[in-house]
C-alpha cells in the first residue's frame, strides 16, 4: 500500500508539473526575465502549492498523531539560518535562473527523453554526491580541527 501511494503521489505530482508548464524551461526563464519576456505564471504555480500546503499540513497535524507508513513525521527542527543554507539557496538558485529546470520540474520532463533534460538530470545526480562528498569532508575536517 505505502509503495502504491507513493506511486500516486509521484504520478499526481508529475502531471501538475507538467499541466503547469514547469516542466517547460523556457517557462521558468521568462519568470526570470522581468524586463523582458516576464511570464508571471510561475508565481501563481507556487503560490497555489504554498497555499495546499499550509492548510495541508495543519490539516493532517491536527488529525492524526503518527503518520500512516511511518512511526513519526519527518519534519525539520531547525530554524538556524547559516552559511550552509544560504550557499546551497544561492546554488541553487543560479542553476534554476540559467538551466530553468528545478528538481522537482526536471523529474517528469526526464520522460522526454530530450538530450537537455537527460544532462540535467546527470548534473543534478552528479552535484548531489558532490555536495554530499563536500559535506562529509567539510564534518571531518571540523571534527579533526577539534580533537
Amino acid at each position: 500500500m505505502k509503495h502504491l501511494l507513493t506511486y500516486l503521489t509521484g504520478l499526481m505530482f508529475g502531471v501538475g508539473i507538467s499541466m503547469s508548464g514547469m516542466a517547460n524551461p523556457a517557462k521558468v526563464i521568462n519568470f526570470f526575465d522581468v524586463f523582458g519576456t516576464w511570464d508571471p505564471s510561475l508565481a501563481f504555480v507556487m503560490g497555489g502549492a504554498v497555499v495546499v500546503t499550509f492548510f495541508g499540513y495543519r490539516a493532517v497535524f491536527k488529525r492524526y498523531a503518527t503518520p500512516a507508513f511511518e512511526p513519526a513525521f519527518n519534519v525539520p527542527t531547525s530554524r538556524v539560518i547559516d552559511a550552509k543554507l544560504i550557499g546551497g539557496s544561492a546554488v541553487f538558485g543560479i542553476g534554476w535562473g540559467i538551466a530553468g529546470f528545478c528538481p522537482g520540474g526536471a523529474l517528469p520532463a526526464v520522460g522526454t527523453l530530450k538530450p537537455e533534460v537527460l544532462i540535467f538530470f546527470v548534473a543534478l545526480v552528479v552535484g548531489i554526491f558532490a555536495a554530499k562528498f563536500m559535506m562529509q569532508f567539510s564534518a571531518r575536517r571540523a571534527a579533526s580541527r577539534s580533537t
